[in-house]
């Protein structure tokens, strides 16, 4: 069943259009990824989502309910975990947790309650008396998802949750995800890390200029675009035209990346060995989904 759907979502600032008639289904219990460069419009839909920033067009339900007519009933069961840290730095760890409870108008003991148990699912229960300006990078991070299932939330949003983040932190936040979504919670994740959607998304949107390319599994998303295999060619600036009119004779799906040529949808050992003239230059390697973002999006930086 669907938990959240989109209908022609539609945002425009002035001369800008951020989203463009964005169509979604995110089912209930899955984690649902929108990946994206800067300004591909992943933080926007977030934004009209979770109703801080209403759309130009287009609607959203949530539990089949219309986002515009029940918005407040709708964010009490929304879990919001921002890009940006905006914890209160007056405040210790604690405090942050019951005063953003009382929003929700949960009883001051039922809130010391559970941000008890948020603060020790994500190993800061030692640090419940500590000021912000006292924590680390890492453990902001963890405290903003803590405090983003303060409420209990049927549906969590992440805007880039492990976003400079040490590779422990990171792998325990992805193991918390995992736990909640086997908890039936559903997860609706902005993000660029690759790796990181391909571990937590059940489906992934790949976002460019406002418009969903495409949307599938990560696993069915690299094998339509690029195969279970890429082929890197290294060749030398005098070996290239000829080696590029081999590939194209040829008729490979490749691309030039600086030194190297990456060779897709080709599984056959001998097949390409046979378009390259020193074998030898040959890497064959896993594909990845940041081999798909390339494919979809390209390699330009959007300013």
């Amino acid at each position: 069943m669907a938990i959240i759907r989109t209908l022609n979502l539609t945002k425009k600032y002035k001369d800008i259009l951020a989203v463009d008639r964005v169509s979604l289904a995110i089912e209930e219990g899955e984690c649902f990824g929108l990946l994206g460069p800067n300004g591909s419009g992943k933080t926007t839909m977030v934004r009209m989502i979770t109703a801080v920033s209403p759309p130009t067009q287009g609607d959203i339900w949530i539990f089949d309910n219309d986002l515009k007519t029940h918005s407040r009933q709708l964010k009490a069961v929304l879990g919001v975990v921002p890009q940006l840290d905006n914890l209160d730095p007056d405040l210790t760890v604690l405090q942050n947790l019951i005063t953003f409870a009382r929003y929700f108008n949960i009883s001051k003991d039922e809130a010391y309650k559970r941000s008890m148990e948020v603060l020790t699912l994500f190993e800061l229960n030692n640090r419940t008396n500590s000021r912000i300006k006292e924590l680390s990078g890492g453990m902001k991070r963890r405290l903003l998802i803590a405090r983003g299932l303060i409420n209990r939330p049927k549906i969590i949003i992440l805007d880039e949750p492990t976003i400079g983040l040490d590779p422990q932190a990171k792998h325990l936040v992805w193991h918390k995800l995992t736990e909640l979504k086997y908890q039936g919670i559903t997860q609706l994740m902005c993000t660029q890390n690759m790796e990181e959607a391909t571990i937590l998304c059940n489906r992934v949107a790949v976002m460019h200029l406002g418009k969903i390319l495409d949307l599938d599994t990560p696993q069915k998303l690299i094998s339509k675009y690029v195969g279970n295999k890429v082929w890197e060619i290294k060749v030398n600036p005098d070996e290239r035209v000829a080696a590029i009119n081999s590939l194209k004779r040829g008729g490979v799906n490749f691309e030039e990346i600086g030194n190297k040529i990456h060779v897709f949808n080709m599984e056959a050992n001998k097949s390409i060995q046979d378009l390259v003239n020193s074998p030898d230059r040959l890497v064959q390697r896993p594909s990845t989904l940041e081999d798909v973002f390339f494919r979809l999006t390209g390699r330009s930086l959007l300013e």
